[in-house]
């Protein structure tokens, strides 16, 4: 027996759902309901004639289209079909699906935030990267310590005694700065234009796939994805406004994971370029939060751990400005990578049919394990080597320079085990920053790239060793990596080469250069 207490058929309820369906798509896309309802004739009423105003369903027509015809933009949000505003969406409109207003009230709330970040964006930027900042320092918590005047004193003297003691180990000169403590949040201060420029590759091509998920959706098979009752509702160019919907909601949702993970990484790095990258710039700076856990448990006196993180921190800004060209090499390939990145197609469309609407961390969590295709391109492959080997020459050589500056500490070898076992395995946090981007910034053959560089000073001494750096074409490869006397026995070769092609230049210049089969210098009788 069918229930008719609430005064309706249940053909009725059909119809109202049906109703209700054909406004919320049909004015989403800019078309009109037919003339002559009952909304028609409150909105005329309350409107005396303006057509500027749709139903309170998150569609207000086109904001700031007035008399004159022109079709202003205030109030739109970029990339959303004309007039979408979800500030005027009464989730209470919902019941009649069965949904608890309650819930959708809290869900719209999000929404509408998130909607309101996309509005004061600038349109250039696919990322909102002031809310992506802010759920970077959201996650660092309320525990982040300033930094004390004593605290200041101790970095910066810990980084003068560094600069002394690198000078004998290392031709590259010293920086000359004066050494600064970071507390986590001024180190995501510091650090996010880097992580800006680190990340936007990935976050654009993030949502290029989003779009192409909605668009492959709304256009495959003739639309069989989309439920029967709603076709007749989408416009012909449904695909392409809700493709570009997507792509924006897309990379704003995964720029507030980025920034989720930016902020666990603060809880874990011990200086301004701990990753390998210098992400504050020229700046040598010290985090000492994170510097005294590091500490806890290795039994060794803390003005010791802090000079030896001092000694990594200024050897590598050395590296980085003596070497300019390597920090561009490195973010080129990440964007290099970034291009090929393409979506599991079957994770979005399992994950989109179990999400709980009532739980938004579900929907973060499609940005986790999973997201990315497993199989990479050819040119994927090369530049993921390409950073691994290079950032693996980086930590090696630095760790090589400091195990020769800081002999005099006592626990070198200690310090050193523990920071290669650190960076071989990497933290939580750089495990989620890899799940993220798609790509691990880690140095996987650090060991073999101590070793090579180790070799190198054995046998050329220390200027030998740095001058590898002097330009990208005479960098070690990842096979070098394997045969560090070979590398050694082609670069003396090369550079033999190269003295002989000099001589001969200064011959030529001299006059008295001789070609094969002259007789005599340049310049020679003609017959």
């Amino acid at each position: 027996m069918t229930d008719k207490s609430d005064g309706h058929s249940g053909e009725d309820r059909g119809g109202n759902e049906e109703e209700f369906l054909r406004k919320l798509f049909g004015e989403a896309f800019g078309e009109k309901s037919e003339p002559g309802g009952e909304d028609d004739k409150n909105d005329d009423a309350d409107n005396q004639g303006s057509t500027n105003r749709g139903p309170s369903m998150g569609f207000t027509g086109n904001p700031g289209a007035g008399s004159s015809g022109d079709q202003g933009q205030a109030g739109g949000f970029p990339g959303f079909p004309p007039g979408f505003d979800p500030s005027q969406f009464d989730p209470s409109q919902l019941g009649a699906f069965g949904a608890d207003p309650a819930m959708m009230q809290q869900i719209m709330g999000q929404v509408q935030a998130m909607f309101s970040a996309m509005q004061n964006q600038d349109g250039e930027e696919t990322i909102n990267w002031d809310l992506a900042k802010n759920a970077a320092v959201s996650a660092i918590g309320s525990d982040d310590a300033s930094v004390t005047p004593a605290e200041s004193k101790q970095i910066d003297d810990a980084l003068r005694l560094a600069e002394m003691w690198l000078n004998d180990a290392t031709s590259f000169e010293a920086v000359g700065a004066i050494g600064q403590g970071y507390s986590r949040r001024q180190w995501i201060e510091q650090t996010f234009e880097s992580w800006k420029r680190l990340t936007t590759p990935v976050a654009e091509s993030v949502g290029r796939a989003m779009a192409q998920v909605v668009r492959q959706q709304l256009e495959d098979g003739d639309g069989a994805h989309i439920p029967e009752e709603l076709k007749g509702m989408l416009p012909p160019d449904a695909a392409g406004q809700m493709a570009s919907m997507m792509e924006r909601m897309g990379s704003m949702a995964f720029g507030t994971q980025i920034g989720q993970a930016i902020g666990q990484l603060a809880a874990e790095v011990h200086s301004a370029s701990d990753i390998g990258l210098p992400l504050a710039g020229d700046t040598m700076a010290l985090i000492p939060a994170n510097i005294k856990a590091f500490g806890e448990g290795l039994q060794v006196e803390d003005e010791e751990i802090l000079l030896y993180l001092a000694l990594r921190e200024a050897a590598r800004m050395r590296l980085f400005i003596r070497a300019p060209w390597l920090q561009d090499d490195l973010f080129n390939a990440v964007a290099q990578y970034a291009a090929g990145i393409h979506i599991n197609m079957e994770r979005i469309e399992e994950a989109a049919s179990q999400i709980d609407p009532s739980n938004p961390q579900e929907m973060e969590d499609l940005f986790g394990d999973g997201l990315f295709q497993t199989d990479r391109t050819p040119m994927q492959e090369a530049a993921l080597r390409r950073i691994e080997t290079t950032l693996a020459l980086v930590e090696g050589w630095v760790d090589d320079v400091v195990a020769q500056a800081g002999s005099h500490l006592p626990s070198l070898e200690k310090l050193r085990e523990t920071m290669n076992r650190r960076r071989a395995s990497g933290g939580p946090a750089e495990a989620t920053f890899a799940a993220l981007v798609g790509l691990e910034l880690r140095p996987r053959r650090l060991r073999d790239a101590a070793a090579l560089w180790a070799h190198l000073r054995e046998t050329d001494g220390a200027a030998g060793r740095d001058e590898v750096w002097s330009h990208p074409d005479v960098q070690p490869d990842e096979a070098d990596l394997d045969d560090p006397q070979g590398f050694h026995r082609r670069r003396e070769e090369r550079q033999q080469e190269a003295a002989n092609i000099d001589e001969e230049l200064k011959k030529l210049l001299d006059g008295g250069y001789e070609g094969p089969g002259s007789d005599g210098p340049t310049g020679g009788q003609n017959s």
